[in-house]
């Protein structure tokens, strides 16, 4: 565990033990066979739907809500999975409420849209607990393909190339594979180990090997992958964390939400991870309401998510800033981070100031706030970590083109580490497939 377990204020184990199985149990509860009946005979089957447009994947949402209500659900699944492997992980986490979901036209309507992320879970939940896996690998090819980083887009990618017939080496840099599906969302967003079940299920297309504990620059060489492997794919998120840029940061109590939501994640006893009374979550992000909720949920009592631009810019949506403020946390915006106090070497309050924005551009204001805090995250963004100066772009990120493709090398890269990349689990999903088929193109005129 980080430094903070010894920190004064900050304890484990502070609500009754049988309280975290309740606290963390699932937050969306799946609909059982009757709800999903119900909630798929709402929908229009539009010829032209716009929730097919909204959604990155663009899953055939209209077949396989058709294929759900005439008691096929396995066939939906088919359909869902057939654009997204990882269909049962963005039915979880996916904000739909802000892609297919807004954009289905009962919202537009009523006000109250088809549930198309639940009727996901729903399909996909069906051929998943059978332990059915819907695809063949293809012939082999006889070619060979280096995927870096296992996250979603990794993921997809792998298994796209698989069902091509192609041979993958999949890197990791961590001990599980999974990336930001394991590690980085609530617990109580994805309960029972479904990432890890997600995955062991996704392998067994076959002609996918794991190689963990593998990063790229110390012991993977990307000249090395170049030269031993017909293409390679780039799929190594953000391993960098903003900082705050702030006296007395490094003082016990003050961490990245990242570190805290990874290590909630990987606990074997929820009731060893220590929290603080008083939590001060820096961000406006799904990973700051991440953090701020499973702080509530640990035993923390005051928590405040603290943004520095408007309610209405934060990136967090609606329904996850709802989530928040519903299970007890406040959110204050248009506050800018000034000051960290400590005394001793301890953690006591931390200052803020009331955000202007002059020609676009935020500046402290005189007027200031003061909060109590034993506690601090930090959820402020990401940066990529350098793989090369000639493929790192802006803020790191790597330069692609269409396809996913790194100029006309035989190298490609998707999900958060690439310049299109969009911090969904989702989008990470679509690069992934749709530079497997551009990678498919190039190995196939090899």
């Amino acid at each position: 565990m980080t430094n903070y377990v010894t920190t004064p204020g900050i304890v484990a184990e502070r609500i009754e033990s049988n309280s975290y199985v309740k606290n963390f149990d699932d937050v969306h509860k799946p609909l059982n066979s009757h709800e999903a009946f119900v909630a798929a005979d709402r929908c229009y089957f539009c010829y032209d739907a716009p929730c097919v447009a909204a959604c990155p994947t663009e899953i055939d949402i209209p077949l396989f809500i058709r294929q759900i209500s005439t008691g096929t659900p396995k066939e939906a699944a088919k359909t869902i999975f057939a654009q997204n492997i990882l269909g049962g992980m963005c039915a979880r986490v996916c904000p739909t409420e802000t892609l297919c979901e807004e954009a289905c036209v009962r919202e537009a309507a009523e006000g109250k849209p088809v549930e198309i992320g639940k009727l996901q879970r729903y399909a996909t939940d069906k051929i998943m607990e059978e332990d059915v896996h819907p695809f063949q690998r293809g012939k082999d090819t006889g070619k060979k393909v280096a995927v870096v980083g296992a996250g979603p887009a990794g993921l997809a990618c792998a298994h796209r190339l698989s069902l091509h017939g192609h041979k993958i080496d999949l890197f990791e840099v961590r001990d599980k594979l999974g990336g930001l599906n394991e590690y980085g969302i609530a617990a109580y967003k994805t309960v029972n180990n479904f990432a890890e079940r997600e995955v062991r299920w996704l392998l067994k297309i076959g002609g996918i090997t794991p190689k963990l504990g593998m990063k790229l620059g110390k012991n993977l060489q990307l000249a090395d992958l170049q030269e031993n492997y017909d293409a390679v794919f780039l799929a190594i998120g953000l391993g960098g964390v903003n900082e705050l840029s702030l006296e007395n940061e490094n003082v016990f109590g003050v961490l990245n939400a990242v570190n805290f939501i990874s290590e909630l994640r990987q606990a074997s006893e929820l009731k060893a991870i220590p929290i603080g009374r008083n939590v001060v979550v820096v961000g406006g992000g799904m990973t700051a309401v991440d953090a701020a909720v499973q702080s509530k949920l640990l035993g923390a009592e005051n928590v405040t998510i603290v943004y520095r631009r408007g309610l209405d810019q934060m990136s967090a949506s609606v329904k996850e800033r709802e989530h928040a403020t519903s299970s007890g946390v406040r959110i204050l915006t248009n506050l800018l981070p000034k000051r960290i106090i400590a005394k001793d070497g301890k953690l006591e309050e931390v200052v803020f100031a009331y955000a202007k924005s002059l020609n676009g551009k935020l500046e402290a204001g005189s007027e200031e706030v003061n909060l109590k805090s034993d506690q601090i995250f930090k959820a402020i963004g990401q940066t990529c970590d350098e793989i090369d100066n000639k493929i790192n772009g802006p803020f790191q990120k790597v330069t692609t083109i269409e396809g996913g493709r790194i100029g006309d090398q035989n190298i490609w890269a998707g999900g958060d580490c690439s310049s299109e990349g969009e911090d969904l689990t989702v989008t990470a999903v679509a690069q992934g497939r749709d530079a497997a088929e551009d990678m498919n193109r190039f190995l196939n005129h090899l």
